[in-house]
């Protein structure tokens, strides 16, 4: 194993996302990873464990996080995602308040407190003081994990991410790697980039993609399909302003499309989240439906739930994205990752089918390890 020590990211946006991540970061421990882990789709990339990710700066808004220790934040509510790693010291990392902009949807002032956000009273830093500390605590890579909707808190912290130098990987569905105007300025600096919003480890998005794809290779002809989603976290929550759901429905709808033998007319496919049920928590319920014709043009149709624990889900990605943007740095590969955006997220500046998108990851983490074997 090549270890070359830390991987130092930042965090925007303390939510059940970033926790379970944190606590992965601390269960995936060496002694795991030798005994053969469960969950990882990849041990090790480019000889670093989930392990060697530190987490050196955090920004929110929440008065119950902004700050405390980040270790501890991510208990705080609303946080409500399982906790698989309850033993974790504090890490030094005081969460500072980031900036509010769009990052917070007004209906859900009208929540339970441990329901919704209670801004803090702290005051908004600029973006020269977010540029600032990014540099003083030596991020390399910035994760952005604002709100579905908050454009310009996304579009905020991309800029802070191409000012202080540092990758960014956007997990959320506010099109920043797929906007060629931002992949250019990332390119021009060097800077690697993965985008646009996550795709779960096994989520819904992957298996609809995965049983459209499968569709098309054995000639039935896909005619209309739902995927429906409810949750109960502050994610679906904030979800329930529609007007902030144009760019989520967008980025599942093309991920969808993208793989279909033949676009689908609008009225024919709908995919989305769809309603908030306070008592599922973290845990999500979809339900996708699909309906075509097979040989002799006989109907057929095919119904799937699915149930998983939001968060971790995502977190599963998130330590391979991060990995994967380490190598970029190290070995000076700049601009969207192709391969890893295209496998990790569900809408990339280029779709691929899920198989080719992952010989693309695979053959990029063979080739900059390689090139830090050389190094060496």
């Amino acid at each position: 194993m090549l270890n070359r020590g830390n991987i130092r990211i930042a965090i925007a946006g303390v939510g059940n996302c970033a926790s379970a991540l944190i606590q992965g970061i601390h269960y995936y421990t060496p002694e795991r990873c030798r005994e053969g882990v469960v969950g990882l789709m990849h041990r090790e990339i480019g000889g670093y464990l989930p392990c060697d990710i530190e987490v050196v700066a955090a920004f929110d808004v929440d008065a119950r996080k902004v700050g405390t220790d980040v270790n501890r934040a991510i208990f705080a509510k609303p946080n409500c995602t399982k906790i698989f790693q309850s033993d974790i010291p504090d890490g030094g990392v005081i969460v500072r308040m980031g900036a509010v902009l769009d990052g917070i949807s007004e209906h859900m002032a009208n929540y339970a407190d441990d329901r919704t956000f209670i801004r803090s009273d702290a005051p908004e830093p600029t973006k020269e003081e977010v540029v600032g500390e990014l540099k003083r605590s030596g991020a390399e890579i910035l994760l952005n994990y604002v709100p579905v909707g908050s454009e310009q808190a996304a579009r905020f912290y991309a800029e802070c991410a191409l000012e202080a130098g540092v990758a960014f990987v956007n997990n959320m569905p506010v099109f920043i790697a797929s906007d060629k105007s931002f992949a250019d300025r990332f390119k021009a600096r060097n800077l690697p980039i993965i985008g646009d919003d996550i795709k779960s480890q096994f989520g819904a998005t992957i298996t609809h993609r995965v049983l459209t794809d499968l569709f098309a290779k054995r000639g039935v002809k896909l005619l209309r399909t739902y995927q429906l989603n409810t949750g109960g976290n502050t994610d679906f929550l904030n979800m329930k302003n529609q007007q902030r759901l144009v760019s989520k429905k967008k980025s599942k709808t093309e991920a969808v499309q993208a793989v279909a033998h033949k676009r689908m007319e609008d009225d024919n496919i709908h995919v989305g989240p769809s309603d908030y049920v306070p008592w599922q928590n973290d845990n999500k319920i979809c339900f996708i439906r699909m309906e075509g014709h097979l040989f002799g043009d006989i109907p057929m149709d095919l119904e799937l739930r699915l149930s998983v624990e939001d968060s971790p889900n995502s977190a599963g990605v998130v330590i391979d994205m991060i990995r994967c943007c380490k190598l970029a740095l190290q070995n000076g590969v700049g601009g969207v990752l192709e391969g890893p955006s295209a496998y990790f997220c569900k809408h990339p500046p280029a779709q691929y089918t899920d198989d080719d998108a992952y010989q693309m990851v695979e053959a990029f983490i063979r080739a900059n390890t390689v090139k830090m074997t050389a190094v060496r």
